[in-house]
């Protein structure tokens, strides 16, 4: 019987085919800065990944009643600062439904549009400190292929208790060697706000877009800025 051929397999050189490594990177993206950019690219390079799925949340459940840019501006932003990767690709996932957003129900969509490939969650040691309060954090490490976790120093993280709390993860966590930068998009709405310089937080082409629509200011130099 022939194998049928799909989106989520590669066929090496040999003829055999191989299922594609896929990150998911969710997050509001309100602006996507130069630590979200490290952290995939070293994702997509120590992890072995075909490509990186950025899952922009357009209505994030944590986030309830803050003030977020709206999601076609966050699009915009995300487009322009992926733009030269052809391994990053944006993903509507969570844009096109309703919200709430929760991990577990992106990736089970993301299984049925890519049945054959390996997902793989990247996130920061924090998250995964903190993945008992998400949203069944035992079905979604069911369904991951694997955590891909940025190791913070500060952060420490209770291998023990999360295996006794969600079995079957301690197998599926690999932590990512890469170059501590302390940037965070809400320090850099607030140096904006606060009208400080946050030029090389961000690729040029997003920082350009940031000061072309004003945004993370206070209302009055927003108005006095048109």
């Amino acid at each position: 019987m022939a194998t049928r051929f799909t989106s989520a397999m590669t066929m090496n050189w040999s003829g055999r085919i191989d299922h594609m490594r896929i990150g998911i990177f969710g997050g509001t993206f309100d602006p996507p800065h130069i630590g979200h950019l490290i952290l995939a690219a070293e994702a997509l390079e120590q992890l072995k990944l075909d490509k990186v799925l950025w899952a922009l949340t357009a209505d994030p459940p944590h986030k309830q009643g803050q003030v977020i840019s709206p999601v076609d501006v966050r699009l915009q932003l995300l487009q322009a600062a992926l733009a030269d990767n052809s391994a990053f690709e944006i993903s509507r996932v969570e844009i096109d439904r309703p919200g709430p957003h929760y991990a577990v129900d992106t990736v089970r969509i993301l299984q049925e549009q890519y049945a054959q490939a390996a997902l793989i969650y990247l996130f920061g040691s924090d998250s995964l400190r903190d993945l008992i309060s998400w949203h069944t954090p035992q079905d979604l490490t069911a369904r991951v292929g694997g955590y891909g976790v940025m190791h913070r120093p500060d952060i420490e993280v209770d291998l023990a208790t999360l295996e006794r709390d969600i079995p079957g993860i301690t197998a599926k966590v690999q932590f990512i060697d890469s170059p501590l930068v302390e940037i965070s998009a809400r320090q850099i709405r607030q140096r904006a706000a606060a009208g400080q310089t946050y030029r090389y937080f961000l690729p040029q082409q997003v920082f350009d877009l940031v000061e072309a629509f004003n945004l993370y200011r206070p209302v009055g130099i927003q108005e006095e800025g048109k």
